[in-house]
């Protein structure tokens, strides 16, 4: 470890390398104040920053050090620095790496917890804060700034502090003083460290002192005590300076002949041919007075004032960049560099090239044509003519490069070099004039940076520069620190922090713009006989500039060491600067997290708030801002000649915001007055208003973020977590067994008698010790036997009973009797404590059988065993006279195999009998063949008497077989017994499972309408499909999960009336979610009752008891766990799927809506909470329509509309928001349809599987109810019914007739449903255009195969290609009269009906239409070849193509007109066709499960 000794000296493991004496100067200095380190670049500032860290990690183990850096770059290289000498865990978090670092606390509590340092940029800290993740004061003991400097003004280090580090208490006195000890913790201010090469900003150096010093609330230091160690590792360059001739002035004329060409062509270019303002006209045309015609306007206007359109604005770019090279490198740079862009950019304009993805194709034409109209000249790469098209600064640069070379050389040392410049284009060409001219080719191996974050370049034209550099930045790095390049031309972006090796030669191409740049850029010449070289233009004010930064340079080394001077706000300089923001005392901020809302975070949130709503592909979800007053007059586009703009307005400004229509008219539109001094103020202030409002509205949660999981605002964490943890559909959660029946409450050690009417056999009298539940009719089991056929089991309670310890052990010894002949094998003869226990009541036969064991009793001497239970058939037969009324036969073994008696066989056997007898006993020696012999046959394969008989099912012929009788045995029981025997699992299956039905009714269901769900309801409900028994859940499970779905939808929409779809689709997929729904069920316990232990009958063994003493009873070996009602239950834990759990409820929910509707559907779901107050569908719909004004003033195609649905609203504005689509920028008086579409969809799923589940025809398994239900609620089908949807009106007009006449000339006109969606949007109208006439050419194919096809029109469908806003109407029009009826499911049905679609899928039921899909046909056909498909999507001119790969299959390709999503869907589904044609897939794969 590493510390502090008595001398002040330093001790450490960190490196092989000692800390030098003025480091630990400055190390001392940072334990007892806050400092601002200020050295030269390459003293060690980052190592006295390291050894800080791990001070501060010894010392205060429960707070974080933060590691700020401004840029991505420099932090990735400082966590590596940090990472390798201490042995601590160092975090790195920044955008790119985690897209969801500021919205997700998680991140921020694990970050914490696992990291000792972390590593950020400055903004992502700030975001941290300002949305309440990261507690300054309670967090973070030790905050580095790296690159101080930056911490003015608007800088987010400036705003760390103004807005956080200030607001929290200062430090305690003695918090400094404590060196290493241990620190007593407290929530204050963080310690502060900075560093810096350059603490200089502006031209007054004690000013920028004062101001860091302030707003940093550090003191700026640099090493007093040991000043001249420090001068031994820094070493300052020889500075020197050369001189260039001004580039000549030839006017307005050049003699770039590239140059030329393409001014030329710009000069002939027209702003109005230009696609954009083409597109603008007709926006400008086609909309409505408003918002929306007013921005198109000005839009307009600012286009053609400034001619801004991307090809205009590309081309000027292109114009004054080529001039800028042209003047600083000369003629040669400037033509190659306009030949480059141009040929990069007639590449990228390519229609089908995803270069700039917002261009629409005309405009790519557009400017692809402009381009091929500029004559280039290609430049030669002669070095004559490389020398004579160059600049004399060029060739100054040249001879200067030579001569340092020369100078590196001559002490031995290899030439490494910088030259900087501030453009990003003159790299380029430099670095091509340095790379191909002949003095320089040949010396200097030049490589090229210019950085990737210049933002003014992002949406224009010459933003594909970035691809002109020959590699990128990491292989540029790499080569120069291995010496594979000696020379790099460089923009800003290697001034600061990049790990640059030390450089003998750094020259300034211009003259540095400040002082941070100048001491940054002669900071990278730090070798031993360095240079630092400036260029100035001959006769220049360059100089003038250099002696002003040499002066405040020796300023700043006099401030570094002065004494006395006052710093930070001890000469009151203002921490932050006022001019930054003229309200920066604006704020609001949540006490309950410290969130934090400031004008300058308002703007940015605001936009992530708009851009995290549902998504809607026209148009995008942006708040949208119109400033107050408008900045040209309205039509002045349009104005021959135009008149001049007016002057620029001085203010005050005002702005409007306008939020996106899914949100209510109450939220959606802010206005703040003209009063703001600059335009950014107002658009502040605005975005801070509506920001403020959706946080009062509830729409965002104490950390200021859109809800995340839409649940209870003091569940959210809670919820989070669950879905982090159960929501694995293969989850499993650990539970104790299902309920055992059988097992008596504690302390009741009764006995109570059932009696058991078999239809044809004599009864039974069952004894148990708890009190079986009295059986209705319904609930008593029905026995399916092949030979007796149907048999009714009676069960009758006779109460409590007394039994004397005579008769329990004659009733032990009966069932034993009863159980050992089938099931001995898995018996002990002397454990006779069954839980259950039967005796014969009035088998006439009886009194015989008993004789007959009595006789094998004492022919064994006496002794009760095993061997009473069969006789030797020989002796049997030799004792009573082969009787006939012998029921079972075993073949020799007591556990052999047992046949159904049959004969006694006096005959002589045949030779065939003879010799199949032999061989079946050829284990045997000397066989002797004795009369008679055993004829008998196997007994019937069945043993589950509870499932039905298969229809149709005819008796097979059972092949009789021969034994020996001296080699069998005969089971000693009567022909009712052995009937008895094979039947009493069944029954007691039935009763177990009826036992476990009336413990959920009186437990769970106790004291809720829920009991009166018919028992065989239930028993569905709680069946899982493993138990195999005749009956499961998974068809009241898909009918409960739609009515759970919908009875969700519309209690949501009830009590949030301010959500957007958005959020109600999550809160609602929570609720109805596996995990929810599991982690509800396991709170109720609901698991003991869900019965999914197998009945197999072949392996039953009667269940015992074990008497732990005189009240209580138990499982033999097993613990006791949680009672059940009283009773003592198996304490074995098992893992039970988290999706039988859910799918239990959701069956139960099923249950309750089969017998009671919606109303004891919801009272199911109350049962189980969900975390929604519940209300019956009544008082939900009632809530809705209370918030629903009424009118009369509506868009006139509404009576339109009605009459296609054959369906009139009392509450026109359903209907009208049923047709709002998102971008309608009029009558504010509804929100768009996302809120109808979201209920709407919940409804046709309800219908439809509420259709598909009570079909009278056929009982639908899940999987067939689930394709069938597919096939009519896709978003083809219903974009289909939507495009289908019109209605024929009159459009007679009046006409000249005969003779002169006007007569009225009869015409109809056709108006259809999706033209009456109310939009403001072009691209939404060319797109219906198009979907419309696709639609046209695909109709007659689609109808053909809805009404007479037998496989579903899929393929037709999907070349409909249609936007999801079709089958969105179709949705949100559901919603909408749903609602308007009073929730009535009829009129919904009547609407479906009339728009076609239950018509549809009655003939699909009715004709068995084939409608699995082909997509899900080759996935069933793979599964089953337990082989793995995959699909693969790629774009390529124009085309979707989807490929399908299978192991060991050829792949199959087919492709679609690229047209966004619905063209994907399109390739995929004809791939899955084509692959099951070409893989030979059977049509009929998938269909049994459909």
């Amino acid at each position: 470890m590493e510390g502090l000794t008595e001398d002040g000296s330093t001790t450490s493991s960190l490196t092989s390398t000692t800390t030098r004496e003025y480091q630990q100067e400055m190390l001392n200095a940072s334990l007892l104040e806050n400092i601002i380190i200020a050295q030269d670049t390459g003293s060690g500032k980052t190592r006295i920053a390291v050894l800080r860290m791990k001070i501060e990690a010894e010392r205060e183990p429960r707070k974080v050090s933060w590691f700020l850096a401004p840029t991505v770059a420099l932090c990735e290289q400082q966590r590596d620095v940090i990472s390798q000498d201490l042995p601590v865990s160092v975090g790195l978090i920044y955008g790119a790496l985690e897209p969801k670092q500021w919205k997700d606390i998680a991140l921020w509590k694990g970050v914490l917890q696992k990291h000792r340092i972390i590593v950020t940029t400055p903004q992502v800290l700030l975001d941290a804060l300002s949305h309440g993740y990261i507690n300054l004061g309670q967090d973070i003991g030790l905050l580095v700034f790296d690159e101080a400097h930056h911490a003015v003004a608007n800088d987010p280090m400036n705003r760390i502090m103004a807005d956080f580090y200030f607001k929290v208490p200062p430090r305690h006195p003695s918090a400094s003083n404590r060196g290493l000890q241990k620190q007593e913790f407290r929530v204050e201010r963080p310690m502060i460290l900075g560093l810096t090469a350059s603490p200089i900003f502006g031209g007054n150096a004690a000013l920028a002192f004062q101001t860091l010093e302030a707003n940093l609330d550090s003191v700026i230091r640099s090493p007093r005590n040991h000043r001249g160690e420090l001068s031994t590792f820094v070493h300052r360059p020889l500075f020197r300076h050369v001189l260039y001739a001004p580039p000549p002035y030839y006017g307005s004329k050049t003699t770039s002949l590239n140059l030329e060409a393409l001014k030329a062509v710009l000069a002939s270019m027209n702003i109005e041919e230009d696609p954009y303002v083409i597109s603008l006209r007709s926006q400008l045309a086609k909309s409505l007075p408003g918002p929306d015609h007013l921005r198109i306007d000005q839009k307009l206007s600012k286009t053609i004032q400034k001619n801004n359109t991307y090809t205009h604005k590309g081309f000027k770019d292109l114009v004054n960049t080529a001039s800028d090279i042209y003047f600083d490198l000369g003629r040669w740079a400037a033509d190659w560099y306009i030949e480059r862009v141009i040929a990069q950019a007639m590449d990228g304009a390519s229609p089908y090239d995803n270069i700039t993805t917002s261009w629409q194709l005309k405009e790519k034409t557009y400017l692809r044509d402009n381009l091929s109209r500029i004559e280039i000249t290609p430049v030669s790469y002669e070095g004559a003519d490389i020398e004579a098209g160059i600049s004399d600064k060029a060739r100054v640069l040249i001879k200067t490069l030579e001569e340092e070379k020369a100078r590196a050389e001559s002490f031995d040392e290899p030439y490494s070099g910088l030259v900087f410049v501030t453009r990003r284009d003159a790299v380029l060409a430099l670095a091509e004039i340095l790379t191909y001219h002949p003095r320089t080719a040949q010396h200097f191996r030049v490589g090229g940076l210019i950085g990737s974050s210049e933002g003014s370049y992002r949406t224009s034209l010459l933003d594909i520069t970035r691809k002109l550099l020959r590699q990128p930045q990491s292989d540029t790095l790499g080569d120069f620190r291995s010496g594979e390049k000696n020379l790099i031309v460089a923009t800003a972006v290697a001034e600061e922090g990049l790990d640059i090796q030390a450089c003998g030669n750094v020259i300034r191409w211009d003259v540095p713009n400040n002082m941070a740049s100048w001491a940054q850029s002669r900071g990278r010449a730090r070798r031993k006989r360095s240079s630092f070289v400036l260029m100035f233009e001959a006769g220049g004010i360059d100089s003038a500039r250099i002696l002003q930064f040499e002066q405040l340079e020796k300023q700043m080394m006099d401030l570094y060491h002065n004494d006395q001077r006052l710093v930070g706000n001890e000469v009151g300089v203002d921490m932050y600067n006022p001019a930054m923001d003229e309200d920066s005392d604006v704020e609001f901020r949540v006490d309950a997290t410290g969130a934090l809302l400031t004008l300058q975070s308002s703007v940015p949130h605001l936009n992530h708030f708009c851009s995290v709503l549902p998504n809607a592909r026209h148009g995008g979800h942006l708040p949208i801002y119109d400033i107050e007053p408008q900045e040209l007059p309205v039509g002045w586009h349009s104005l021959d000649p135009r008149a001049p703009a007016p002057p620029p307005y001085p203010g005050p400004f005002g702005c409007t915001v306008t939020l996106p229509r899914l949100l209510p008219p109450e939220l959606r539109v802010f206005t703040v007055a003209r009063e703001y001094r600059s335009k950014r103020s107002a658009h502040q202030h605005a975005a801070f208003k509506a920001y403020l409002a959706l946080y009062d509205a509830g729409l965002l949660n104490d950390h200021l973020l859109p809800l995340t999981s839409v649940v209870e605002p003091d569940l959210e964490e809670e919820v989070k977590a669950l879905l982090k943890d159960v929501e694995k559909r293969s989850g499993t959660a650990s539970v104790a067994s299902q309920m055992d029946p059988w097992l008596p409450k504690e302390g009741h050690a009764r006995w109570w008698a059932t009696q058991l009417s078999i239809e044809g056999l004599p009864a039974l009298r069952m004894f148990t010790r708890v009190e079986p539940a009295r059986l209705e009719r319904e609930e008593t089991p029905t026995l399916y036997h092949r030979l007796r056929g149907n048999m009714k089991v009676d069960v009758n309670s006779l109460g409590a009973v007394d039994l004397s310890p005579t008769a329990v052990l004659a009733a032990q010894h009966s069932t034993r009797r009863l159980f050992w002949s089938l099931y001995g094998s898995r018996m002990s003869w002397d454990d006779v404590d069954f839980a259950y226990m039967f005796e014969t009541i009035g088998d006439v036969d009886n009194a015989l059988w008993e004789s007959r064991r009595a006789w094998l009793k004492e022919s064994l001497g006496g002794d009760a065993s095993s061997e009473n239970a069969f006789a030797n058939a020989e002796a049997f037969g030799n004792a009573f006279s082969f009787p006939n009324d012998v029921t079972w036969v075993r073949d020799g073994r007591p556990y052999g195999r047992i046949y159904r008696f049959v004969s006694w066989k006096i005959d002589q056997v045949s030779t065939e009998e003879e010799g199949e007898l032999r061989a079946k006993y050829s284990r045997l020696t000397d066989i002797q063949i004795t009369y008679p012999l055993l004829v008998v046959e196997p007994l019937p394969s069945r043993t589950n008497f509870l499932l039905p008989l298969p229809p149709h099912s005819t008796a097979t012929t059972v092949k009789r077989v021969l034994l020996l009788p001296q080699h069998s045995s005969i089971d000693l029981l009567s022909a009712a017994e052995c009937e008895h025997s094979a039947l009493l699992p069944s029954i007691i299956r039935h009763l177990s499972v009826t036992m476990t039905v009336h413990s959920l009714r009186s437990n769970l269901l106790a004291n809720t309408a829920l009991r009166s769900v018919p028992f065989s309801l239930l028993t569905e409900a709680i069946t899982a499909p493993v138990a195999q028994d005749q009956t499961h859940y998974q068809r009241l499970e898909s009918l409960g999960d739609a009515v759970l779905k919908f009875i969700v939808a519309m209690e949501l929409l009830a009590a949030y009336p301010l959500w957007h779809e958005g959020y109600l689709t999550k809160r609602k997929d929570h609720a109805v979610s596996n995990a929810r729904l599991a982690k509800e069920a396991l709170a109720k316990s609901l698991y003991q009752w869900i019965i999914r232990d197998r009945f197999s009958p072949r392996r039953f063994k009667p269940k015992r008891l074990l008497h732990v003493n005189e009240d209580s009873i138990a499982v033999e070996d097993e613990a006791q766990d949680e009672p059940i009602d009283g009773r003592k239950s198996r304490k074995e834990i098992e893992e039970l799927s988290t999706k039988m759990l859910a799918d239990v409820v959701e069956a139960l929910i099923g249950a309750a809506y089969v017998h009671g509707g919606f109303d004891l559907g919801i009272g199911c779901a109350k049962l189980f909470g969900l975390g929604l107050t519940w209300q019956t569908l009544s008082s939900c719909v009632d809530t809705v329509l209370s918030r629903v004004e009424n009118t009369d003033d509506i868009p006139t195609q509404i009576t339109d509309v009605e009459r296609m649905l054959g369906y009139e609203f009392s509450r026109k504005l359903l209907l009208v928001e049923a047709l709002t689509h998102a971008s309608y920028q009029f009558d504010l008086r509804t929100v768009s349809y996302e809120r109808m579409e979201f209920l709407g969809d919940s409804l046709l799923d309800m219908v439809v599987t509420d259709y598909l589940y009570r079909y009278s025809a056929k009982e639908f398994s899940p999987g067939q109810i689930h394709i069938r239900k597919s096939a009519v609620v896709n978003t083809h089908f219903l974009a289909y019914i939507c495009l289908r949807c019109s209605l024929e009106v009159d459009a007679s007009m009046p006409g000249p007739g005969k003779r002169g006449s006007i007569v009225m000339r009869a015409d109809t006109q056709h108006i259809y449903l999706w033209q009456c969606l109310l939009h403001s949007s072009h691209i939404i109208l060319e797109e219906q255009k198009a979907t419309f006439a696709r639609f046209r050419n695909v109709r007659a194919e689609i109808e053909e195969g809805l009404q007479h096809g037998s496989i579903f029109p899929w393929a037709a469908l999907t070349r409909l290609q249609a936007p999801k806003l079709f089958s969105d109407i179709i949705e949100s029009l559901l919603g909408a009269v749903y609602l308007d009826s009073g929730g009535n499911l009829d009129a919904v049905r009547g609407m479906l009906k009339t728009l076609g679609v239950l018509p549809c899928l009655e003939r699909i039921v009715h004709d068995e239409v084939d409608v699995l899909h082909p997509v899900s046909r080759l996935s069933i056909w793979a599964a089953r070849a337990q082989k793995t498909i995959e699909y693969h999507i790629e774009k390529e001119k124009g085309n979707v193509i989807c490929s399908v790969v299978v192991e060991g299959k050829e792949t199959i390709q087919a492709e679609a007109e690229k047209r966004g999503r619905a063209s994907q869907e399109q390739a995929k589904f004809a791939a899955a066709e084509k692959a099951i044609v070409a893989w030979n897939v059977r049509d009929t794969d998938g269909i049994e499960d459909a």
